[in-house]
């Protein structure tokens, strides 16, 4: 039963509302204690967010002096494209909460191909910023942070644990390195 959790928390986030990870998701409430200490002997955390209905693993980081353990997960680093369209959606769910509304942030391809043309270059190849777009949809799907609905093609969920990798620092920076984008842009400009 335990085995089953730890497993699974191996290979991919859990979340409490999916029906196939349900049972992963009782395991880790009724013993969080014995699959944190699993893990915690090998230099992984447990993260468990309760209000928001997912757990994934982290690398524990070194105390003073302590040289960090080798990465269980390798990083990769992404396009930009991928970090854009996923600080633009972050960006869209905290507005999302912000408003009150109660569920899932869902969004179309199109919203999301919109939200990307603002930084495109200008292009009178519009299927090619299209092509680009979907590309880029896909690779944050694959990434876990995006889910198409089910009977509903061109109509994707943004998943909350993006909240846990897209933080309100990293959003600020990137903010901040948009802004001076933009002013670099015009000083260039004739």
């Amino acid at each position: 039963m335990i085995a089953s959790a730890i497993i699974l928390l191996m290979r991919e986030v859990i979340y409490r509302e999916i029906p196939s990870h349900e049972q992963a998701w009782q395991t880790l409430e009724r013993h969080r204690a014995a699959v944190a200490d699993h893990f915690d002997a090998i230099g992984i955390d447990v993260v468990v967010d309760d209000g928001e209905g997912y757990a994934y693993l982290r690398t524990q980081e070194p105390a003073d002096g302590e040289e960090p353990l080798p990465r269980l997960v390798r990083r990769r680093s992404l396009t930009y494209n991928v970090s854009l369209l996923l600080v633009l959606l972050r960006k869209r769910m905290v507005e999302f909460e912000a408003s009150g509304e109660d569920g899932k942030l869902v969004l179309t391809r199109d919203q999301m191909v919109e939200m990307l043309r603002v930084f495109q270059e200008s292009s009178s190849n519009e299927a090619r910023i299209v092509d680009q777009a979907d590309r880029t949809i896909t690779q944050v799907s694959e990434l876990g942070f995006l889910r198409e609905l089910r009977g509903e093609p061109g109509t994707w969920e943004v998943r909350r644990i993006l909240k846990a990798y897209v933080d309100a620092q990293t959003l600020g920076d990137f903010a901040s390195r948009l802004r001076d984008y933009a002013g670099w842009e015009k000083a260039d400009a004739p």
